[in-house]
């Protein structure tokens, strides 16, 4: 199975041009430890490591490739700051595509090493997804890049590839039906860790859409959990003006470095009619969940995956999630995707080698 089972809601693709590589119907599993631990009984984790290449982008990847392959291109032009990078090179792959992928400048090697085992040709911009202003121009350089009629831009997010984007929907789509299934209450809340904001609006429009068709009565709360260090648009939730801002990044997460607003003000948008707020947490929350989620439910996530997580148990702190309520954090990827937050989490571990007979 795939995302195309929802193909009816997907970017229109024929089928002949559809490329797959299993991607989606990922386990949602009820927290065993950490919810329980704070009087939150009804925490679920959505994990999305389970994707081919390892994150939630191989939605993206999968429905963006697909309909760049419809439309006779045959050069991807992408930037990425890690996880975008390496699911677009694995459908590149399998769809015999070139891959050019421009990275933020702290991308972890390991997302790096998976993005060119692909195949793809990968460099870094010095600046790009920390300064604002480098950003922004290097976006200008690569959209010249991708717009000659051979090839395309592919950004996870709305303001450049609606056609991936509505890939990630799918995760909505899956909720819905995982809950009917596991536990046959409405969920009540969702919270999504967010760099460019594309996670946090394709989940609202998802949900959106099933309660257009009739298939839920309403939507759950979309949370919007940012690194205190990428406030573009979490704090903007809050403000009456509602405005999403650039910003000098500062977070050492991985994956969530976007100081430009790409999606924000659609988050913004789209987020408070469903209830949903803004939640700021800071690195060293994330890391401590990070090693949480592996010490404690048996979940090996990187950092950005951890966010969700640290922003709801703030959240349920804070007393801004009743703790009857049903909770779903996305964890979005796979640990071995960021090696040095491992080195971090492992500091001061080794692991000793003893002769047969110390036994």
């Amino acid at each position: 199975m795939s995302i195309w089972r929802w193909a009816e809601w997907i970017t229109p693709v024929p089928e002949q041009h559809r490329v797959t590589l299993g991607e989606g119907n990922t386990p949602l599993v009820r927290s065993r430890s950490i919810g329980p631990s704070i009087g939150l009984d009804n925490l679920w984790l959505k994990l999305e490591a389970g994707n081919p290449a390892g994150s939630f982008k191989d939605r993206f990847g999968a429905a963006a490739i697909s309909a760049m392959k419809a439309e006779n291109q045959e050069r991807c032009v992408a930037t990425s700051s890690g996880n975008t990078g390496s699911a677009v090179a694995a459908y590149c792959a399998a769809a015999g595509l070139e891959c050019e992928i421009a990275v933020v400048e702290t991308a972890p090697m390991g997302k790096l090493r998976q993005m060119m085992a692909y195949g793809a040709n990968v460099y870094r911009i010095r600046g790009f997804g920390l300064d604002a202003d480098v950003s922004s121009r290097a976006f200008e350089v690569l959209m010249a890049r991708g717009e000659a009629p051979d090839a395309r831009l592919q950004v996870s997010s709305y303001i450049y590839s609606v056609p991936g984007m509505t890939g990630v929907e799918t995760i909505s789509f899956e909720l819905a039906e995982q809950a009917e299934q596991q536990f046959s209450r409405p969920i009540d809340h969702v919270f999504c860790p967010s760099g460019g904001g594309g996670l946090c609006v394709a989940v609202c429009r998802g949900f959106g859409r099933l309660v257009s068709e009739g298939r839920l009565t309403s939507s759950p709360a979309i949370e919007c959990v940012q690194p205190e260090g990428n406030d573009t648009m979490a704090s903007a939730l809050s403000r009456t003006d509602g405005i999403a801002q650039p910003i000098d990044c500062t977070t050492r997460i991985s994956g969530l470095q976007v100081p430009n607003i790409n999606d924000g003000h659609l988050v913004v948008q789209e987020l408070r009619p469903t209830g949903g707020r803004g939640h700021l947490v800071t690195d060293e929350a994330v890391w401590n969940v990070q090693r949480r989620l592996a010490s404690e439910e048996g979940i090996f996530s990187e950092p950005a995956g951890a966010t969700a997580l640290a922003g709801c148990l703030e959240a349920v702190a804070g007393q801004h999630v009743d703790r009857n309520a049903t909770v779903v954090c996305l964890v979005t990827g796979s640990g071995f995707k960021d090696e040095a937050s491992i080195d971090l989490m492992l500091e001061g571990t080794d692991c000793q080698t003893l002769e047969l007979d110390e036994l």
